[in-house]
């Protein structure tokens, strides 16, 4: 199997009120993990290796707001990637 890659975006900053919406992420805490579960250490144990940050988010524009109860984990990682840009680059850095 390859390398697996999962992202953790679980935290975020948000303002409480920002033109007229209400808590309106402009901050994701997040974390990626490469996990490789072919080439095992000694004792059997997946190789894995992280890397994280936080990435600040544009928020002039809210024409396309999302309601915080309507966000899920795949929507607010899209953001992240979309600001990092460049995300194969932070993978091969796991590698």
């Amino acid at each position: 199997m390859a390398i697996k890659y999962t992202w953790d975006v679980s935290r975020c900053d948000v303002y409480p009120t920002k033109s007229s919406k209400s808590n309106v992420v402009h901050n994701v805490h997040w974390q990626i993990t490469a996990t490789d579960n072919v080439n095992n250490d000694a004792e059997g144990t997946p190789q894995t290796a992280f890397r994280f940050g936080e990435q600040e988010l544009d928020t002039s524009d809210l024409s396309s707001f999302t309601n915080w109860s309507s966000l899920d984990a795949s929507t607010v990682q899209g953001w992240v990637e979309a600001a990092l840009g460049q995300i194969e680059l932070q993978k091969l850095s796991l590698n």
